[in-house]
């Protein structure tokens, strides 16, 4: 089984770079599921109904997510209907939501990082319980570990070597070149990166997020202009074992 699993999508021109590119590399790929981080997707914070079913719509089987899930309320009601969107798997049990789906025979688990992110509960021990109580275990499992720090991101993948098919980093929008297959079969990317304007800083227009950082004041952040691109990682994986047969980089961009 061959999936894709898409970087942080960002605002419109996201998901016009999406809807323009992944049917087509369904087709050149042969792959069998599209995964996508749609945290993003609505004005660069958060995804709303309407975001989401256009990335649907686009060929987009799965949609995860990470710390801005709850940016537009407007989503909630949907994250506990039949839409397939994850909220992280560690956030508490009584928030709206689900952090993890099976489709096509594939279960794909949402988790969040906590260094430099936020208070969550532990990712390592919310996926062990979660691995514990599934009966039966699926052979093919897809972990989008969405969180900001390298380290933490490596840790998950060496801890969840063997155990799940594929684990890939998201959040920091800049894709990294570490991907591979560890020992025990686990593929595994620490980020994937983004699918937005090229010319930004992670997406954001250039010159808001520069003032930022040149006066430390608040200045409101809108989603760059221009030429775009897409990040993605494939993973083949064998349908049997749930082991990853081989990881791919690939990068697209569109003018």
């Amino acid at each position: 089984m061959l999936i894709l699993v898409v970087g942080d999508i960002v605002g419109s021109p996201g998901r016009r770079t999406v809807s323009k590119l992944i049917p087509g590399l369904r087709q050149e790929y042969g792959v069998d599921l599209v995964i996508a981080n749609a945290e993003n997707a609505a004005g660069g914070f958060g995804v709303t109904s309407e975001t989401a079913q256009e990335l649907f719509d686009a060929d987009v089987d799965v949609l995860t997510s990470g710390n801005h899930i709850w940016a537009q309320r407007e989503i909630f009601p949907y994250l506990d209907s039949e839409m397939p969107i994850l909220r992280p798997l560690n956030y508490p049990p009584s928030v709206p939501g689900r952090g993890h789906i099976s489709k096509d025979g594939v279960l794909v688990v949402n988790l969040i990082g906590r260094t430099f992110i936020g208070s969550f509960d532990c990712p390592f021990q919310t996926i062990d319980k979660l691995l514990t109580e599934l009966k039966p275990k699926p052979p093919i499992i897809i972990v989008d570990f969405h969180a900001e720090a390298t380290s933490e991101k490596m840790a998950m993948g060496r801890y969840l070597d063997g155990r799940v098919s594929a684990i890939l980093g998201t959040h920091t929008h800049v894709g990294t070149i570490d991907a591979q297959v560890f020992p025990q079969g686990s593929a595994y990317v620490t980020d994937i990166g983004m699918v937005g304007p090229i010319d930004s800083i992670i997406g954001d227009d250039t010159e808001s997020v520069l003032q930022r950082f040149l006066t430390a004041m608040p200045h409101r952040l809108s989603v760059g202009h221009g030429k775009t691109m897409l990040n993605a990682i494939s993973v083949r994986v064998d349908d049997q074992t749930g082991k990853a047969l081989g990881i791919e980089r690939i990068y697209r961009e569109v003018s």
